[in-house]
């Protein structure tokens, strides 16, 4: 009933398992020739950029101004002050723009004395002219 069947056996080999001395020692013995690791590693980029097939993007740092910045754009699309980058149209949706403004203000009093200069007056001057363009848009 106890039969073991040779097939495969199992080694930790974890890192924290073992004494620094003895993982340098193997890693030293498993390094193949340098000549070879070059191949397999051209081989490993072409593989990897073949995969690839969004383009990097560099976003932005994410922080409150960002954020403020992201709900300005949302706002001024909704509100047809701003084309959409997918079909370059003007598009009016006055209640989602209301909507977006409404969120702002929101954040305005809730962030009340919570803000540096900077980000309070970047807050106020978007809601304002938010505003603005929302009272004109609405005639």
């Amino acid at each position: 009933m106890s039969e073991e069947k040779p097939g495969f056996t199992v080694k930790d080999r974890r890192i924290f398992a073992e004494k620094d001395e003895d993982v340098k020692n193997k890693e030293a013995e498993k390094e193949p020739p340098k000549q070879e690791v070059k191949e397999e590693a051209k081989e490993e980029s072409v593989s990897a950029e073949e995969q690839k097939t969004e383009p990097k993007i560099n976003l932005p740092e994410i922080n409150f101004a960002t954020f403020i910045i992201s709900l300005n754009a949302s706002a001024l699309l909704h509100l047809g002050a701003m084309e959409d980058p997918v079909s370059g149209k003007k598009i009016k949706n006055l209640p989602i723009g209301k909507q977006t403004i409404d969120i702002l203000g929101m954040l305005e009093e809730k962030t009340k004395g919570n803000l540096s200069k900077e980000e309070e007056n970047l807050l106020k001057n978007i809601l304002y002219d938010l505003r603005m363009i929302y009272v004109k848009e609405q005639k």
